[in-house]
């Protein structure tokens, strides 16, 4: 790798810095290979797309375009408010729950201060920390999913943030409520504590809980979630996050102005209001699911069990060559090796038709 001549002057943390890879656009495939035709399921977005209102919403702002957004997103924050049964004031809104994550970091992380997040957990997590300048500090994985004990264990002095995606991606594995919320209390009271719910829309279990139920319990607690899965807004990047009044301030404190577009604000408030559409995403990813578990299942692959809108298989070998494969078949799919999975890749759950190619294809390059 060419060597960066200003390296020396970038802030600590940044020399080794990875960033962030995110899934292969359909563009930079056709522009590559020359397929017309590919099917992307690798960045867990809506095979759906989007709500009708909100693509309505998004045309009443065009004539507007001129004009700065509401920079402090009052109508959408109120309709947050009014659904999760909190004060606007605990809200903060991000341009995506990204971009949330990232301001969380620039409040409570810093040189000597330890960050402390799960083996294979979201790789935004060890990005934004490691920007600023903080200790990484990583628990081992059971089942591919959160050790609470083992983090436990680590929480120390340092400690000031600590990372929980329930379900987490790359893995799709989750948390019951008790485990969970006992081990939110037995943090110190210095400690923020993320959970992270981007796919909760999607979850369909008894014990999953919602955390947002437990703010008033826990002052540390800061819970995310975003608009780019379930309500299908990805390329809007909207995301938020509720907390106790005193954070939220302190977040948006560091937020940058008008953070959020006024397309963005306008369809995030319209999507709130179809919860006919979340439902219809919900069964089609129930389905799609089942699709392609009994597909791997065919193929005589085993794959992590998810409450996501996503699954990920193992392939029983170093997935690049079959990644490479995949892509000169049109299916692009989501090499997770980065998370320290070296034979899996992570597949979105897609309409039958996209399923039904992208398992044809595995089952060609696997034979």
């Amino acid at each position: 790798m060419k060597t960066n001549k200003f390296i020396e002057s970038a802030a600590p943390g940044i020399a080794n810095l990875k960033p962030y890879v995110p899934g292969k656009p359909i563009s930079e495939l056709e522009r590559e290979l020359g397929i017309t035709d590919s099917v992307k399921l690798a960045s867990n977005e809506n095979p759906l797309g989007c709500s009708d209102r909100a693509m309505a919403a998004i045309g009443g702002e065009i004539p507007e375009m001129a004009r700065y957004p509401d920079g402090g997103g009052f109508a959408l924050r109120a309709a947050l408010a009014a659904k999760h049964g909190v004060d606007p004031v605990q809200i903060t809104l991000g341009n995506g729950s990204n971009d949330v994550l990232d301001m969380i970091a620039r409040v409570f992380l810093a040189p000597g201060r330890e960050s402390l997040f799960s083996q294979h957990a979201f790789a935004v997590y060890p990005i934004s920390s490691q920007a600023v300048g903080a200790t990484l500090t990583i628990a081992p994985a059971t089942g591919y999913g959160h050790d609470l004990e083992a983090m436990s264990s680590r929480v120390g002095e340092s400690t000031r943030v600590v990372w929980i995606a329930n379900p987490n991606n790359p893995t799709g594995t989750w948390l019951g409520g008790t485990g969970l919320e006992s081990f939110i209390a037995s943090l110190p009271p210095q400690v923020i504590v993320v959970v992270d719910e981007a796919y909760a829309e999607y979850v369909d279990e008894a014990d999953y809980p919602d955390a947002t139920r437990w703010l008033d319990s826990y002052p540390n607690l800061v819970v995310t979630r975003t608009f780019s899965k379930a309500y299908g807004l990805a390329s809007l990047r909207v995301g938020y996050s509720l907390s106790h009044p005193d954070v939220a301030d302190l977040l948006n404190r560091v937020r940058q102005p008008f953070n959020v577009n006024s397309m963005a604000l306008a369809a995030a408030e319209a999507a709130l209001g179809d919860q006919a559409f979340i439902k219809r995403s919900v069964e089609t990813n129930r389905l799609g699911m089942k699709q392609l578990t009994d597909g791997f299942r065919d193929l005589n692959l085993d794959y992590i069990p998810s409450v996501g809108n996503f699954v990920t298989v193992d392939l029983g070998r170093p997935v690049e060559a079959v990644d490479r494969e995949l892509l000169q078949k049109g299916c692009i799919a989501r090499p997770v090796a980065n998370y320290g999975l070296p034979d899996h890749l992570r597949v979105t759950v897609g309409l039958e038709q996209e399923n039904k190619r992208f398992l044809s294809a595995l089952g060609e390059v696997l034979a």
